[in-house]
């Protein structure tokens, strides 16, 4: 770091003389005299992500603030509020923090403690915290607590009631270790409680008092604190909908809230304003306006590298910097920049590089749960970094490498078959203890079965000391025979309810926009607060394909989040990739989420429903308390003829593994008049439609030349689904080498194609709601080639690669 602190000084003398200011009326800007410039065109191109997410309702507003030596971009963006009335946002709106408390007031107030000799980082949690102990909980420190990497699980149940700050303390110290301190990044909440309680020991006052006194006052940060005074209320972004009414002035956390407001991990609210000058005093090494609030020292330690070598995700002390969370980074921002998000829609990111830092509040949550700014947070990371005009961005001395991958190519050589245990096969190793005295919810449907085909249904029935109360069905019902909605019914040989999980929803209210429409259905698949009631966890074991679009992840994401908000636990009994867990390809989702597109995932991900557990959680910040039951004996190479395990088709039309491998690719283009082979021996074997010729569509696909994969000129008569009766010209896709084909290239060949010999049948906007990708739609109807279709996506996609790394289970 003492060659960064060189390199920053050079470049500072180097600067240019110029400035560009935009949007920042009536803020209070830096001591210092702006010496950078900005490309104006990617500064409007941020203003333009924000205010098309806000017209895509993932956001009702937000205030931006993007600084480079003195030089700034400063703006307010949509409504601060819109129930009970509509507010306009401004550049002096207060939001609640939420996560961004962990590094703005707990970190800090940590670290003036170690500056003082009052607290040292390895020391034992229990030095200061006397009933945190017993098993093994006396090896964990305050470094692993910063670094998440103190075994924890993520946060404290809300089941059995509790409230009271004293009493989250005694359950944070009762905790159990999931693993032993200092092997796995785990982001928890209950880490940022306990050192919160540290500080108050140690200091002799609460956080807030000490932050207030020690952090925001030096700083003259004004409008920063927790438990806002009512006079500033009519500033404070209010966040979710409740019972009670709109939450303004209220930490939104729910932990927190019971904490009576102040807590470690959440409470703190703040301005845009406020936050740049935190951010200022970073970059500057502790010091902003002739106070110094830390030793340079102690900066370098907060923001370097302090998670164990063998853990891959990089966090400093409260700070994340190459993990799961980092999204804020953009494509950019090299691997050494620093930050953190907060659920409620805030994130800030910090480059010692470029002495750049960007800020993104809002408040997503408002009025519900229903928006979302991961994606707009990447591309303002990766527009910012883009409009800095005097930096390298390539080439930048003293960054961190990237960390070799886990995602090798396919193995050159055949992976001779192995005895996988699916996660349920080892549920039954352990005697289903961790079931033990549970009251269980089962998500389930005919592929939830153990090696010997004995169904999960009746082996939870008959498990000891497990009560199975009640059954939930996803798509295909829990026989997976049904092509259609599915009812609530009851299971004829166990006589448990069984709940519908892809209900019949609504039709479409006139005007209702795609993205609302979408939400909606999203939000009936999900298990209602009275279903959970009396049950005390929920168990998944359905088996997947490894598509982005195969709708069983859907129902998962949307029982992980009922679950956190009931406060029950879930566990995922893992499976098999049947596609692999090494190849990845197909862009980014970036349009709406919905029930075929539940997370920002690429079509073949690559992961497993346990691994994807993981993701959904930290992603989505679920809080849910998730447990994996992983599987024994599975590597990331195996496809699932090299398993041992039995073949179950996962849906009607999902027949073999041939199909499952086409399925990403050929499923894409079946929202239009396409068969894709349903009501035919050969779903996803073959495409085609009356007004095709088949020969010349196999000519045009062949001509292609990818790998892997010929097409064959066929005529075929579906007796079900689309086209139903009527003889269809097509092809039929014969795989040649699964290792080398890229089914997704083959489907977006197909739209190429039968888009520009079919415009009038082929719609490329039924294509998108699939693809999920705006740009790849863009670059087909602009008749860009494959290879330039893919690099639309190209960076999204190695963005994926380096998210999943923290949640990948397997080797």
């Amino acid at each position: 770091m003492g060659a960064l602190k060189t390199m920053n000084r050079a470049r500072h003398g180097a600067l240019l003389a110029a400035v560009l200011l935009v949007g920042a009326t009536g803020c209070q800007g830096p001591a210092v005299k702006p010496t950078a410039t900005f490309h104006s065109s990617r500064l409007s191109e941020m203003d333009t992500a924000v205010t098309r997410a806000i017209d895509q309702r993932r956001l009702p507003g937000g205030v931006l603030w993007f600084e480079r030596e003195g030089a700034r971009h400063h703006k307010a963006y949509g409504n601060r509020a819109v129930v009970p009335a509509v507010e306009p946002m401004t550049t002096d709106t207060i939001f609640d923090a939420a996560s961004l408390t962990k590094v703005i007031a707990t970190t800090p107030s940590i670290m003036r403690l170690v500056e003082q000799g009052r607290i040292d980082v390895d020391a034992p949690v229990h030095t200061y915290l006397e009933t945190f102990q017993g098993d093994g909980k006396e090896a964990v420190t305050v470094r692993h607590l910063m670094t998440h990497t103190s075994g924890l699980r993520p946060g404290i149940p809300s089941r059995p009631e509790w409230s009271g700050y004293d009493r989250a303390i005694e359950l944070a110290c009762a905790e159990k270790l999931l693993t032993a301190p200092g092997r796995v990044f785990r982001y928890s909440d209950i880490n940022f409680i306990l050192l919160a309680e540290i500080i108050r020991q140690v200091a002799g006052h609460p956080l807030n008092e000490f932050a207030e006194q020690e952090i925001f006052r030096p700083l003259g940060m004004s409008d920063t604190g927790f438990l806002p005074p009512p006079d500033k209320h009519s500033r404070i972004a209010p966040t979710e909908q409740t019972d009670n009414g709109v939450l303004r002035g209220e930490v939104h956390d729910p932990t927190a809230r019971r904490m009576g407001g102040v807590a470690g991990h959440a409470g703190l609210f703040l301005t845009a304003a406020d936050l740049a000058r935190f951010a200022r005093m970073m970059l500057n090494e502790g010091e902003l306006d002739g106070v110094r609030l830390f030793k340079t020292e102690t900066v370098r330690l907060m923001t370097g590298v302090q998670s164990p070598d063998a853990v891959p995700s990089r966090r400093g002390l409260g700070w994340d910097i190459d993990s799961g969370y980092s999204g804020p980074r953009g494509a950019h921002f090299p691997i050494g920049s620093y930050g953190h998000t907060g659920w409620t829609g805030t994130s800030i990111w910090i480059d010692p590089f470029s002495r750049s830092f960007l800020i993104f509040l809002s408040n997503r949550n408002h009025p519900d749960e229903s928006g979302s700014v991961l994606a707009l947070r990447r591309e303002l990371g990766t527009l910012a970094a883009e409009s800095i005009e005097d930096f390298n961005f390539t080439y930048v001395p003293g960054a961190l490498e990237r960390r070799a991958t886990t995602d090798a190519a396919a193995p050159e050589q055949p992976v001779e078959n192995v005895e996988v245990l699916n996660g349920i096969d080892a549920l039954k190793e352990q005697g289903f203890e961790p079931l033990k005295d549970l009251r269980i919810g089962l998500i389930v449907n005919h592929t939830g079965i153990d090696r010997e085909r004995n169904p999960t249904i009746d082996l939870l029935k008959n498990a000891p000391g497990v009560e199975l109360i009640r059954l939930f069905s996803p798509e295909h019902g829990i026989r997976g025979v049904l092509d259609d909605k599915v009812g609530d019914t009851v299971d004829e040989k166990t006589g448990l309810p069984v709940i519908s999980l892809y209900p019949a929803v609504p039709a479409r209210a006139p005007g209702q926009s795609d993205a609302d429409f979408e939400l909606m259905a999203l939000r009936a698949r999900k298990p209602s607060p009275e279903h959970l009631r009396d049950i005390d966890a929920l168990v998944f074991d359905i088996q997947d394909i490894g598509c982005r679009f195969y709708t069983y992840i859907s129902t998962l994401g949307m029982a992980m989040e009922a679950a956190g908000e009931a406060g029950i636990q879930l566990f995922v009994l893992d499976r098999a990739n049947p596609i692999n867990g090494l190849t990845m390809d197909g862009p980014v989702q970036n349009r709406h989420l919905s029930f075929i597109g539940f997370h920002p995932i690429p079509v073949r991900h690559g992961m497993t429903v346990g691994e994807l557990a993981q993701m959904f959680n930290a992603e989505r910040d679920f809080k849910t308390d998730l447990t994996v039951i992983p599987m024994k004996n599975w590597t990331r190479g195996l496809w699932f003829d090299q398993t041992g395990l039995p073949w179950i088709n996962p849906s009607p039309n999902m027949r073999s593994l041939t199909q499952a491998t086409l399925y990403p690719g050929i499923g894409l283009v079946e929202y239009n008049p396409v068969s894709v082979g349903r009501g035919t021996d050969t779903p996803f074997e073959v495409v085609g439609a009356p007004y095709i010729e088949d020969g010349r569509l196999a000519e045009e696909l062949n001509a292609a030349a990818l790998p892997g994969v010929r097409f064959v000129p066929v005529r075929f008569t579906p007796d079900a689904s689309v086209f139903q009766g009527r003889e269809c010209g097509g092809v039929n896709i014969l795989l040649t080498d699964r290792d080398r084909c890229d089914v997704v290239a083959v489907g977006v060949l197909l739209a190429q194609t039968l888009h520009r010999l079919y415009p009038e049948e082929f719609d490329l906007d039924r294509f998108q709601k699939l693809v999920g990708h705006h740009p790849t739609v863009k670059a087909i109807r602009a008749g860009k080639s494959l290879d330039e279709i893919r690099e639309t996506w190209s960076v999204d996609l190695d963005e994926f690669k380096e998210r999943r790394k923290p949640h990948l289970l397997y080797p």
